[in-house]
């Protein structure tokens, strides 16, 4: 059986923490314990996000721009899926030492269509966390939002994600035994101009990545690792719902009602739908509770019916 384990940035760093080596090795560490057993039972495919990353190599690049000349956000994705896959693909294999898995990072490229309307609308949330003063400072320089009851970061364009250039090598290697880290950050967005590929500025959501490299190579489950151990209606309110169980009509009922805004939950109950057209099942919880909740024991599990 094939799953596809998608790691949310907020389960590599959480928030208030400082990106710090320390830090995340720390949490990189503490993450592969949890899903190393799944690793070990399925054929994995690992997905990570990079909000938190791609935000602060954004800051580097503009603080040192007189000195060092600074990257597109493309050349930045690339840099974060080296920054977390290394490291990852590291811990894993302490792990695993006992098996005879291999584990391989795959630098991966993501057609997206130069034409989506994401450009114009930019809703994806990286970097640090800022207070509502900082906000009022910031927002002259920089496209801020508020991120549900969190606080304010920036937002930058986040096209849907049309095809997997690297898909059948990662197919490739899963059927010979491996465990693939791919798809690093959303993978990096790029154009095909007549004939030509060309990176472009942007950030691919990594649960809308995780869905199309699951159709791509037929994966039984998407298991999305975030920061909460459910799906939550009215999340951070005081008459919050949180639920063990949705089928694709609710929850499209649900993104319609406004209940998980875009930017946060929302990318996942649609990118959920969106593997659910040719996956078995999804399901969205914590780090904490991955082993259990392929056990039906936690997380919020997403069915077609």
């Amino acid at each position: 059986m094939k799953i596809i384990i998608a790691l949310g940035g907020n389960a590599i760093i959480k928030k208030g923490e400082k990106e710090t080596y320390h830090t995340l090795i720390k949490n990189i560490k503490l993450m592969s314990k949890n899903i190393a057993p799944i690793v070990k039972k399925y054929n994995a495919v690992i997905t990570h996000g990079n909000g938190y990353e791609i935000g602060n190599l954004l800051l580097q690049n503009e603080i040192s721009s007189k000195k060092v000349p600074p990257m597109p956000l493309d050349i930045l994705g690339a840099e974060s899926q080296g920054l977390i896959g290394y490291p990852l693909e590291e811990q894993l294999i302490n792990e695993l030492r006992n098996t005879k898995k291999e584990i391989v990072t795959v630098l991966t490229q993501v057609l997206v269509d130069e034409k989506d309307k994401a450009f114009r609308n930019p809703t994806k949330f990286i970097g640090p966390f800022y207070s509502y003063l900082e906000y009022k400072r910031l927002r002259r320089r920089y496209k801020i939002r508020k991120d549900s009851n969190r606080g304010y970061r920036r937002i930058v364009p986040s096209p849907k994600p049309v095809r997997i250039l690297e898909a059948k090598t990662i197919e490739f290697l899963i059927k010979r035994g491996n465990v693939v880290i791919c798809g690093g950050g959303g993978g990096i967005p790029i154009v095909n101009k007549k004939g030509k590929l060309k990176g472009v500025e942007g950030v691919i959501d990594k649960d809308w990545a995780s869905s199309c490299i699951g159709k791509s190579i037929n994966a039984d489950i998407l298991l999305i690792l975030t920061g909460v151990d459910k799906v939550s209606l009215n999340y951070g309110e005081k008459n919050e719902i949180k639920l063990d169980k949705m089928s694709v009509k609710r929850a499209k009922r649900y993104l319609k009602e406004g209940y998980f805004p875009a930017g946060s939950m929302g990318p996942k109950i649609e990118a959920s739908i969106d593997f659910l057209k040719k996956g078995k099942k999804v399901i969205i919880t914590d780090v904490e509770h991955a082993l259990k909740s392929l056990e039906g024991k936690a997380g919020t599990l997403i069915t077609k019916r």
